[in-house]
């Protein structure tokens, strides 16, 4: 009767951690967020660099970086779509200076007649932002209640075609219940918001102050730079004060502001007590969060296919990268100003080539051919996101053959590994164990031994990490070993109040045990904390539904189907309770 979800994971594949921790960042970027700017917070926005850098400013303009995100209003796309699965009728328009997103299932009896005509299939929402600059894709964000959700329908740029988002190709009910996570969000949009405490996607409103991938999100806040500036200039006619210039600083530092959006990995771990989003430019990345990549077994070798944001552990595998070493980064191709125009694209990579191949390569290798690019960056569908193609980045030699992890295959049939990505980076027990906890959860269920032997030795080391503790909670509660699972979750919760699976999870078992009063009051604080898990909603109106409260049952599957208004099963016990006299059946 009750279900118990399975460890919650976020876009991207990182691990939501609830608490924050202060920030740790050089003492220049300390100074810089001292200075009030936008809010207290630094920020101070492209165009009070554009004051002084208009040249930069009105290249970068042009760039899809600039304009990843916005106002919905601002990129409206009108169209329509029909998804055949479910039969629904999408449509975004604009209505005078607002942007909507329309849903209808049509009356026809397709799905049969307990559905058609279904008031609950009719309605809009009002698009507050959109997401992708429409170079790939781009999504709309819309708002129940406070919480922040992405359209179920995107535009697909390489394919032209508007189609459901990602992995609901196929889905027969309408998913309107899709958080958008801070993982998302941070590399899109510029001084995001964090979400309100306890939840994953209710933010402040505006969730976040500057459109785009602003300026700052690669220089860190300009506050101090601009007021010091200011006067300096005024003194002496010279710019000075704090801001990160990404050229200048190490090479892992450097690396690290655009592996910050441009590394995916296998498995990404938030570091305990830390988020991503607090990222700054010249600060350690792997302070928030790290990364993993599998090699070896039969994921290794010919075959493996690039996901759509893995651009930077590609560039590690291809030769060139491995002969340049730290020379090479992601600038020495790509002017994070500027995008060349499409009609000097050949010429200006094929220059990138040169000036590392030199120009007597050049007048021997493929003279009739200029665009390097074709032959040894080629284009190909991308693992993970429909309609999506991807440049390869690990520049292979010849045309259709790509390193691919050679060098780290083992033997064929040997077991897979995870190593963390950049691989001088010591590993913390807690996010190896964390990581492979992860690629359990995502399907590769032969990985669970390693991930419970793992999990256990890191929570050893460290005893009260709420991260760790529902992890083990859930695999003992999965193998049967309810009060093993009872004591894990409820040290979990102490130690992080604000877990949502834990307490769901909990909840089950108390439920399963009896103590209804008890799963009820964990379940609703949870879901009003999530009330896009209709599975939490259900499980207290079920519970509601034993005990005979029809009242409260009612109000909690209306609470369900405002955030998830085609959930089949809510609307037949939302139809039976609507009944005289009042029943949860059909």
């Amino acid at each position: 009767m009750y279900r118990s979800p399975k460890v919650a994971r976020i876009a991207c594949s990182l691990l939501a951690l609830a608490s924050l921790a202060s920030e740790k960042y050089p003492a220049q970027i300390q100074s810089a967020k001292s200075v009030a700017g936008s809010g207290g917070s630094g920020y101070v926005g492209d165009e009070a660099c554009a004051r002084c850098h208009a040249t930069i400013f009105e290249s970068y303009q042009r760039t899809a970086m600039a304009h990843a995100s916005g106002p919905a209003s601002d990129a409206v796309t009108p169209a329509e779509f029909d998804h055949k699965p479910s039969g629904v009728h999408y449509r975004i328009y604009r209505e005078g200076e607002r942007a909507w997103l329309s849903y209808d299932r049509p009356g026809d009896g397709r799905h049969g007649d307990d559905r058609a005509g279904d008031p609950a299939l009719h309605g809009k929402k009002e698009l507050l932002y959109y997401i992708g600059s429409g170079r790939r894709g781009r999504s709309y964000l819309f708002e129940t209640d406070g919480f922040l959700f992405e359209s179920p329908v995107n535009w697909y740029a390489n394919k032209q075609t508007w189609d459901m988002a990602p992995a609901y190709q196929s889905a027969r009910e309408i998913p309107l219940n899709l958080p958008a996570y801070t993982s998302c969000l941070h590399c899109h949009v510029s001084e995001m918001q964090a979400p309100l405490k306890g939840t994953v996607n209710r933010y402040p409103t505006p969730a976040f102050t500057h459109n785009g991938v602003s300026c700052e999100r690669c220089h860190g806040p300009g506050a101090a730079h601009i007021n010091t500036a200011a006067h300096v200039k005024a003194a002496t006619h010279v710019n000075g004060g704090a801001i990160v210039n990404p050229a200048k600083l190490s090479a892992a530092r450097r690396d690290e502001v655009c592996m910050q959006c441009h590394l995916e990995g296998k498995v990404a771990i938030e570091r305990a007590g830390h988020h991503v989003y607090e990222f700054r430019p010249g600060a350690t990345l792997a302070d928030y969060i790290r990364y993993f990549v599998l090699i070896g077994g039969p994921s290794a070798g010919q075959g493996a296919g690039l996901g759509a944001v893995s651009q930077v552990e590609a560039l590690a595998q291809s030769g060139c990268k491995k002969k340049a070493g730290d020379a090479m980064s992601c600038i020495s191709c790509h002017d994070p100003h500027r995008s060349p125009a499409p009609e000097e694209r050949v010429a200006y990579y094929r220059g990138k080539c040169l000036a590392c191949h030199g120009e007597s390569f050049a007048a021997k290798h493929h003279v009739d051919r200029p665009d390097c690019t074709a032959c040894h960056m080629p284009s190909s569908p991308s693992t993970d996101v429909a309609h999506t193609q991807v440049t390869d980045h690990r520049i292979p030699r010849r045309p259709q053959i790509s390193p691919q992890f050679l060098q780290d295959a083992d033997e064929p049939g040997s077991s897979p590994k995870l190593a963390p990505f950049p691989d001088s980076q010591e590993v913390d027990p807690r996010d190896l164990a964390l990581a492979w906890e992860s690629l359990v959860e995502s399907g590769m269920t032969a990985a669970e031994p390693q991930s419970q032997k793992l999990l256990a030795a890191a929570l050893k080391e460290s005893p009260n990490d709420p991260a760790l503790l529902a992890a083990l909670g859930y695999i003992e509660q999965k193998r049967g070993a309810t009060e093993n699972a009872r004591e894990l979750y409820q040290r979990g919760l102490r130690a992080d109040p604000d877990l949502i699976d834990a307490a769901t999870n909990l909840g089950v078992i108390e439920a399963q045990k009896g103590h209804l009063q008890d799963a009820v009051k964990l379940w609703q604080d949870a879901f009003q904390r999530a009330p896009d898990r209709s599975s939490i909603g259900m499980n207290i109106t079920r519970a509601y539904c034993e005990a005979e409260k029809y009242d409260e049952a009612r109000k909690t599957v209306v609470r369900v189907l405002e955030f998830n208004p085609d959930l089949d099963s809510a609307k037949k016990i939302l139809q039976g309770l609507n009944r005289s006299p009042a029943s949860c059946g059909p």
